[in-house]
């Protein structure tokens, strides 16, 4: 939840036609006020108020002030798709928006690390660094410059209404993530902001055909998967379809560590639910596929991500919960592949069959 609900406030409708026409005769003053009284009747609006609310206050981004409180005014309209907006009509202005800041935080560490000593490390995104001599070791206009501060103090502030539209609509992530995947892993590359949740929803794999190989008794399947987020919830899942299918030997997970894995229902708060390890997940060149890691790590071989399962190397169990509590995964068997197929499938890896 971005914002916790108050007590009742103003007509949210009437405050945001004053936002808008705000924002429209770019009055700064008066869009201060009306920004902070929209933010107030969000706040105890209701879910039904949201609905129509979430695509206005998105549709208000690009003519926002760049240097003014831009992820905020994001936030809003995430919260808003939290309690029902449709998160396809907010999407483009949140995530190109958040696109935006990622490639100006990204050049805010080029024009510090040149304009520095080689090795000097980054600044930390506090906007306490923004002065008169970080302006002057930026360069350029001065405009331009505190945009590009802002990016790099506020990067982190776009990831809740990014995620907001991007967990609740394969659609928006078809349609943009792999714009805004390279930005943010490189951003994250640095070790300054912490984008780990949005990295790994621009990574998320829908209607993904992956070839699994099953080393142990050598057959193979095809499997389809979609919103998984985390290679630990696709583990499960190959578990509960291949094992719990009868296809291979081992243990099934169990029935709450599948439905917490596949459960269209957001899920709610922690649960104490343990999912144990069936396989070692490998690459076909025998690299371990981490659990920690993402469904996207898997390669491409001709055509198909492809994924070997082997004997766990030791017993290993952990929380069954999924990375993304609004996000349900699924892995679907879609066609058992012939002892040829396999065969051919494992000429590509650094096993025989």
């Amino acid at each position: 939840m971005i914002f916790r609900r108050k007590q009742k406030a103003a007509d949210l409708a009437a405050v945001m036609s004053e936002l808008e026409q705000a924002v429209a005769a770019r009055d700064g003053g008066r869009t201060e006020r009306a920004f902070n009284a929209a933010m107030s009747g969000l706040q105890s609006a209701t879910g039904t108020e949201c609905v129509p609310v979430g695509p206005r206050l998105a549709a208000l981004l690009p003519a926002f002030p760049p240097t003014g409180p831009r992820p905020m005014l994001a936030t809003m309209a995430g919260f808003c798709v939290e309690r029902g907006a449709d998160p396809a009509a907010c999407a483009e202005p949140v995530l190109d928006g958040t696109h935006r800041d990622l490639l100006d935080a990204l050049e805010f560490a080029r024009r510090w690390a040149a304009a520095g000593d080689a090795g000097e490390e980054l600044p930390g995104a506090d906007e306490k660094i923004i002065d008169d001599a970080l302006m002057a070791r930026l360069g350029g206009e001065a405009l331009e410059a505190l945009r590009l501060a802002l990016a790099w103090c506020s990067v982190e502030q776009w990831q809740p209404p990014a995620l907001a539209v991007l967990c609740r609509s394969a659609e928006v992530r078809r349609r943009h993530a792999s714009a805004l995947l390279p930005a943010c892993r490189d951003l994250a590359a640095l070790k300054r902001h912490d984008l780990k949740c949005l990295a790994y929803a621009l990574a998320i794999l829908d209607d993904e055909p992956l070839v699994v190989l099953h080393r142990p008794t050598g057959t193979g399947f095809e499997v389809r998967i979609g919103g998984i987020g985390d290679n630990f919830q696709l583990h499960t899942l190959l578990a509960h379809v291949l094992v719990g299918g009868g296809h291979v030997p081992g243990t099934a997970p169990s029935a709450e560590s599948v439905r917490l894995a596949t459960d269209p229902e957001p899920a709610q708060g922690r649960t104490g639910a343990v999912a144990t390890g069936a396989f070692e997940l490998l690459a076909p060149d025998g690299e371990r596929i981490w659990n920690e890691g993402l469904p996207d790590d898997i390669p491409v071989v001709e055509g198909r991500r492809l994924l070997v399962l082997d004997e766990p190397m030791y017993p290993r169990s952990w929380n069954a919960d999924r990375f993304f509590p609004m996000l349900p995964g699924t892995a679907e068997l879609t066609r058992v592949l012939s002892a040829d197929e396999v065969q051919t499938w494992f000429t590509y890896t650094c096993w025989t069959s």
